[in-house]
């Protein structure tokens, strides 16, 4: 069984950020499976947001106008934390069947491990950016981590999945427009688990 070697973690999310085109080289060499993928990384990396995202809510709130603090009860965000965790997980895998399907149409090779080595850790800058999520009114800048994912996922598709270097940017694009309608669906049905927000209990003070 995968355990999470936390030296060996730090160590990818450092060099996968700083050294991208040096690190998917290193990442399409490197045997692995789904489990493994998963265990030592996706999973851990993954819970930044829905943890921090939590208590966040739950300690700082959000001060509005007029309106003061609002802050979520810690029911209610752990159960938005726990759905939005399981749903993070789903749509990484889904993201990765999305490449692996569209590869041969920029002349890339068809591979659902070396898909969702993209998937996975083209999504790191997105998944620490979600610390920012602790402060819930510095969520804004979490965007800038799905920014960067985006450079992430178009520098990793050409070495993982043998596109050609001029096909990576349609490549990327189509990918991206795809993985935004699964992504608004993702919302959808994670709005349908989870009440209005008048609906939740949160206060103010």
């Amino acid at each position: 069984m995968a355990l999470v070697n936390r030296v060996a973690l730090v160590s990818r999310v450092k060099k996968i950020l700083l050294q991208p085109n040096d690190e998917w080289a290193v990442i399409d060499t490197e045997l692995m499976n789904t489990a493994t993928l998963y265990k030592t990384y996706i999973i851990p990396l993954a819970a930044i947001a829905p943890v921090c995202g939590a208590i966040g809510w739950t300690v700082f709130g959000v001060s509005l106008p007029f309106t003061g603090t609002i802050r979520l009860p810690l029911t209610t965000a752990l159960t938005n934390a726990a759905i939005g965790y399981a749903l993070a997980l789903v749509g990484v895998f889904v993201f990765a069947l999305i490449i692996d399907a569209l590869a041969p149409s920029f002349s890339g090779q068809r591979n659902q491990v070396q898909a969702l080595k993209v998937a996975a850790y083209s999504f790191t800058a997105s998944w620490v950016g979600g610390v920012f999520t602790l402060v819930p009114a510095l969520s804004i800048i979490a965007l800038l981590g799905s920014l960067y994912s985006l450079y992430l996922l178009y520098a990793g598709l050409s070495p993982l999945m043998k596109a050609p270097k001029d096909k990576a940017v349609p490549y990327a694009i189509v990918v991206i427009l795809v993985g935004i309608v699964l992504f608004v669906l993702l919302a959808a049905v994670r709005q349908a688990f989870l009440p209005s927000m008048a609906g939740l209990g949160g206060f103010r003070m």
